[in-house]
Parts: C-alpha cells; structure tokens; sequence
C-alpha cells in the first residue's frame, strides 16, 4: 500500500505544480500586456488544434497534417487581434481565406481516398477550436467605438475564473456527494451534485468580481458565470464526446497531470460564446 500511496503523492505533486504554472501564465500574460496575451493565445490555439488533428487521425479515415492546419487556425486569431485592437483594417483577414482557399486547391492534388471526410474534419477544427480562441479577442477590445480601442483584460480574467471556479467546486463536491449521474453515456464521472457545487463557486467568485468591479452591477457578473458554467459544462462534454468517439482518456499528454491542452481548454470553446454575447447584449450599449 506504501509504493501506492508515494506514487499517488508524487502524481499530485505534479498535477498541482503544471496548475501552478498553467494558472500563472494565463493571467500573468493576459494581465501583463495585449501582446503577451496575443503570443501566448496563439500558442494555445495551435497546440489545441494540433491535439484535435490527432485525435482525428485516430481513426484513419483521413490523414491531416496537424501542423500546418494548426498554423491555420493561428492566423485567425492574429487576424482577429490586429483587427480588433484598431491596428489593421479588415484586409488582414484575407490571409486566412487565402489558407481555406489553399485548403481547398490542395485537396485537388492530395488524391486521398475521402476528400470530403478530410476537408470536414480540417473545417470542423477551425470551428470548433480557432474560432472561439479567435472570439477572445472581441472580449479583449470589446469596445470598438473607442478609438484607439481599449485592451480590457479583465473580461479574460472573469471567465477564466468562472470556468476554474467551476470545475473545483464541481470536483470537491461530486467527488464527496456525487450520487446521480448527469450524462453517464458520455461522461460517466460528472454529477448533478458537482454540476450544483461548480454552480455555486462559480457564482461565489462572480460576487466578488462585483466587490472590486462595481461599475458592471453584481446581477450582471451573476449573470455571466451562470452562463459560462452552463456553456462550459457542454464544452466539457463536447471533448468527452469526441475523445470517447475515438476511444482515448485524454486529448495529449503535454500537460503533466492535466492531460492535454485541449482537455483544459474545453470548456472555454463553448463558454466564450455565453459571455460574449451576455455582454454585447446587456453591458456593452
């Protein structure tokens, strides 16, 4: 029992030191400057993509290079942030139809046995993935009426927070109280009890975000961490459902202890959408 208990000791040593350092990152970089947060969203957008691309290839019905279709998705999240920080014009995003565009004229030469299996998977990526990254940026500079516009971190940093608060509460109280199951086809694990717990941290966190930020009114930070915990529970469950589809536990392995970068950045795909559109309809007027 002994070489068990160090061994699982030594295993959460290291899962709670790639924590510390995968915490540290996100709201130092986002916190420091724009630019800061641009290389290191950037760099998560392309591991993501890279980690789907293989999680595809899996199968073996069609074979993407990870790599240059994770470069791809990166260039949407350049484009959007030059363009919402006031520093190009729409142009920019003409780079990133000439990737679709090249995408597509590949495919012609590529004579792969299911081209259009292919392209969908390689599309499916960009959607799912670089474009909520990409949607981070309109968080960032969610003001356009401003000239120039304003980096606004502190939107990043709330629903960083909601998502994290989240997912401890839903761990601390599924993993004690956890009795009724809340999608056992998908992920056996998860609770309603742990759906109710991560709801309450989260809404805990949104109340003190209201203390130190009372120009956005307490029911608005409630508001938004009520839909970053129910649009980041179906992100959560979206990536069980593709890895369970491809028969593997985690996304990758370059987090030690966490899995992937897709694994930790699950929830965030869908949950940006609720506290984007949360604030483009009822704050930002």
């Amino acid at each position: 029992m002994k070489p068990i208990k160090q061994q699982e000791m030594k295993n959460l040593a290291i899962r709670l030191l790639t924590g510390i350092v995968y915490v540290g990152a996100i709201v130092f970089c986002t916190i420091f400057s724009s630019y800061t947060f641009l290389a290191l969203f950037m760099l998560i957008t392309f591991f993501c993509l890279q980690e789907f691309y293989h999680l595809v290839n899996i199968r073996r019905e069609s074979k993407i290079n990870p790599y240059i279709h994770g470069f791809g998705g990166t260039v949407i999240f350049l484009s959007v942030f030059l363009f919402t920080s006031g520093i190009t014009g729409r142009f920019i995003f003409s780079f990133y139809l000439l990737y679709i565009v090249g995408t597509l004229i590949y495919e012609l030469y590529a004579k792969q046995n299911n081209p259009i299996i292919r392209l969908a998977c390689i599309f499916f990526g960009q959607i799912y993935i670089a474009l909520p990254f990409a949607a981070l940026n309109l968080l960032a500079f969610p003001n356009s009426a401003v000239n120039p516009p304003v980096y606004q971190w502190v939107w990043i940093i709330a629903l960083f927070i909601f998502i994290w608060a989240n997912d401890t509460g839903a761990y601390l109280v599924g993993s004690r109280f956890g009795k009724r199951r809340f999608w056992e086809r998908i992920s056996p694990k998860k609770s309603w009890e742990g759906f109710f717990g991560g709801f309450a941290f989260a809404v805990v966190f949104a109340v003190i975000f209201a203390y130190f930020h009372p120009q956005i009114a307490w029911y608005h930070w409630v508001f938004l961490s009520v839909g970053v915990v129910v649009f980041g529970v179906y992100g959560d469950l979206f990536e069980s459902f593709i890895k369970r589809t491809v028969e593997v536990k985690d996304s990758g392995h370059s987090l030690p202890g966490h899995g992937g970068f897709l694994d930790r950045f699950d929830s965030l795909l869908f949950a940006v959408y609720a506290m984007l559109f949360y604030i483009e309809l009822f704050i930002q007027q």
